[in-house]
């Protein structure tokens, strides 16, 4: 007889199907592959400068970014991956924040980059996150994000594989909406109000969408941990695709 597993965001148990945490993991090599881009693009250079992440979940873009050269702000609203993150910062001396991404504890103009993670395709209020990470960059300050398009593929994978199949879901019921995942052009406009100029839009994807399935059903059986995944996943970055499921992208402050 089969056994249900326990779906839990934020868990310290090794045994609950954690899908933030498996999403985090799976889009840890593609997203240091585009920030690496986009700071070459830039011309910018780790060393010196100040990184906030907005919806850091348990710390792993807050801790690449530290590997970069960042000094490293990690800011998420729940207290229990808050504390995960702290547990798991291996000495590179980020500060973590306890902070919703809508109204952020944060001083204006303090941060050379800010990334957003894992929040614009959940938040309700997209233009409050996008008004505060702009208030915190600096001028010229840069602004990383990735989420999720709003298209039939989407839904069918983040509304129905990933939140409602009995068989591949991985998230609790309710995370995802429709009206909560946002196009490109959307979030173009979004940004724009906030006063960032939209500067790039990158697909990225499974090199092979089979393996994200196989992925999931092993990690609800308990047969794949958490650690083998990405390797299994193997997510690419399409600076040319147009955005079928997630996508990231990048703006700049306006002076």
């Amino acid at each position: 007889m089969s056994i249900t597993p326990r779906i839990a965001v934020d868990s310290a148990d090794r045994a609950a199907v954690d899908g933030r945490h498996i999403r985090a993991l799976t889009f840890q090599a593609v997203r240091m592959e585009y920030l690496r881009h986009v700071l070459s693009e830039l011309s910018l250079t780790a060393a010196g400068c100040r990184a906030l992440v907005i919806g850091s979940g348990r710390g792993l873009p807050a801790r690449g970014l530290a590997q970069l050269g960042f000094e490293v702000v990690a800011a998420d609203p729940s207290p229990a991956a808050t504390a995960l993150a702290r547990d798991a910062d291996d000495g590179l001396g980020i500060t973590y924040l306890t902070s919703p991404a809508e109204k952020l504890d944060l001083p204006d103009g303090t941060f050379d980059l800010v990334y957003c993670a894992d929040t614009l395709e959940i938040t309700e209020r997209p233009q409050a996150v996008l008004t505060q990470a702009a208030r915190v960059l600096r001028p010229a300050g840069v602004f990383v994000y990735d989420t999720v398009n709003r298209t039939l593929v989407s839904r069918l994978i983040y509304l129905g594989a990933f939140q409602a199949f009995p068989g591949t879901r991985i998230m609790p019921r309710g995370r995802y909406a429709a009206h909560r995942l946002r196009r490109p052009a959307e979030l173009a406009e979004a940004l724009d109000r906030a006063g960032l100029s939209a500067k790039d839009v990158s697909a990225f994807k499974p090199r092979d969408a089979r393996s994200l399935v196989r992925a999931t059903r092993g990690r609800r059986r308990g047969t794949l941990t958490d650690e083998q995944l990405p390797e299994l996943v193997h997510m690419v970055l399409e600076q040319e695709g147009s955005p079928a499921v997630t996508y990231l992208g990048y703006a700049v402050r306006r002076a």
